[in-house]
């Protein structure tokens, strides 16, 4: 490596009072950007929930009304806190499994037709 260039986990070497390689320096004062000014103060995380917001999923429609109410059924946790999601979920999760389960009932078998009559006029 160069001296010029640091390299992958070395410090760049700079002389006293140079500006570091990649700090911008004010041309008035000859100093770095940002040198002598305080940093922002960090964010301070409120005590309270966030508001429910919606997630903006899309929902594609599967063709099977059952199942696409289910799925809509899903919008309402959007407007929920997060303790009340759960109620939504089991909902929507025992409407789907029951529609699973639907497919794989047997149907119930077809009628037989009753036989058809004679109506034979040899006497």
């Amino acid at each position: 490596m160069s001296d010029s260039m640091p390299g992958p986990g070395t410090a760049a070497r700079t002389a006293p009072g140079a500006t570091p390689v990649g700090v911008a320096q004010d041309p008035s004062t000859g100093t770095p950007d940002g040198a002598g000014v305080p940093p922002a103060p960090a964010a301070v995380p409120s005590p309270e929930p966030a508001a429910p917001a919606p997630l903006g999923i899309g929902r594609t429609p599967t063709g099977d009304a059952d199942v696409d109410a289910r799925l809509e059924r899903l919008a309402d946790a959007d407007h929920l806190p997060a303790d009340g999601h759960i109620e939504v979920y089991e909902d929507v999760h025992r409407g789907l499994r029951d529609a699973l389960t639907a497919l794989d009932a047997r149907p119930a078998p077809a009628p037989v037709p009753a036989p058809m009559p004679s109506y034979d006029n040899r006497s």
